[in-house]
């Protein structure tokens, strides 16, 4: 007598690193995060998707989301079940929220800086940011294979 195999799915990745509050911190997020996300065999159409966000995000935590000495958190969790990526940094400055940009914001074009949010708007599923007790936030993103791009 023949009995079905239990399936079991591949689990959910996870990825989890503590980095400087710094231009370079930043550059490493996004460095090591690649290098992760082409580890597990995530489409390479998410990965440049995911290279974008991190970067904006991890930008955004070193710049505006620091004090001297802080660091701040990358953390990555894939399910390839879904072809779902969750993007999440972690800094420490809570009561400085990213503020989504209008749907009919205008962006100076000489302006080296203040596009970065509609970026990561336009390349996720969806975002957000909640609060990290005591006193930092957690910036948000979900990706997925299935969005229309």
């Amino acid at each position: 007598m023949k009995h079905a195999t239990p399936q079991v799915g591949v689990p959910t990745r996870t990825f989890t690193q503590l980095l400087s509050s710094t231009r370079l911190g930043a550059r490493r997020a996004r460095l090591l995060a690649v290098a992760e996300l082409h580890a597990w065999g995530v489409p390479h159409d998410l990965i440049e998707r995911a290279e974008l966000v991190i970067a904006e995000l991890a930008a955004n935590a070193a710049l505006h989301g620091h004090a001297p000495g802080d660091l701040f958190r990358l953390t990555l969790a894939h399910d390839p079940s879904t072809g779902r990526l969750r993007i999440e940094v972690t800094d420490t400055q809570g009561d400085l929220s990213p503020q989504r940009p209008p749907a009919d914001a205008e962006f100076n074009s000489l302006s080296t800086s203040g596009r970065g949010l509609a970026l990561v708007t336009a390349l996720a599923d969806h975002w957000d940011c909640v609060p990290c007790p005591p006193h930092g936030k957690t910036v948000r993103a979900v990706l997925s294979t299935q969005a229309a791009f």
